[in-house]
């Protein structure tokens, strides 16, 4: 009997994370306040952890023109909101997705998040942990972080396609984050 030679072990495949990008998209992801002015910007993402580089690139580069400390606060509540989207909705499940909304107001951003939802039941709106903030929880920092440094947040209370949206004023008034220099 001829031997049968063993199959041969399936790699990884890889594509570069610039392949997620619409072309006519590309300036939502540069880095560069190259359009300052813009009004609104969408962009719908996957519902999984590896593209989340380019969800913070997309977050970045919408408060571009911002200082430093703006821009780092601003992506990291987005970052948040996004990977709440994928850990706690159906946005997170196989072939899900979610999408990122910020419109550009006179004193502030104010950034959506839509998911699936899809995971809880009943409609009820969300609260942060009471704890949240304590560094030694394993988890419940995030809508924590976002209620003690956005300017103001809330949700459409919905169980199904949830909205979570938070505003971060230029000044961040009304957020508890402590800026050394808050640059407009």
């Amino acid at each position: 009997m001829p031997s049968i030679a063993p199959m041969p072990e399936l790699g990884e495949a890889t594509v570069p994370l610039t392949s997620f990008i619409r072309p006519v998209h590309r300036h939502y992801f540069s880095g560069r306040p190259e359009r300052p002015n813009y009004r609104l910007r969408r962009y719908d993402f996957s519902g999984t952890p590896a593209v989340m580089p380019l969800v913070r690139a997309f977050l970045d580069t919408c408060a571009a023109d911002r200082s430093t400390d703006y821009r780092y606060l601003f992506t990291l509540l987005g970052s948040e909101l996004a990977n709440n989207a994928i850990r706690h909705s159906l946005s997170g499940h196989p072939g899900g997705c979610y999408t990122l909304l910020v419109h550009r107001h006179r004193d502030g951003l104010h950034l959506t998040c839509r998911d699936r939802g899809g995971v809880r039941r009943d409609d009820t709106h969300l609260e942060p942990a009471p704890h949240g903030l304590n560094l030694a929880a394993e988890s419940g920092r995030g809508l924590a972080m976002v209620d003690a440094f956005a300017s103001d947040w809330g949700d459409n209370g919905r169980a199904d396609f949830r909205s979570v949206w938070f505003h971060l004023a230029f000044d961040l008034t009304g957020s508890q984050w402590e800026a050394s220099s808050i640059d407009a």
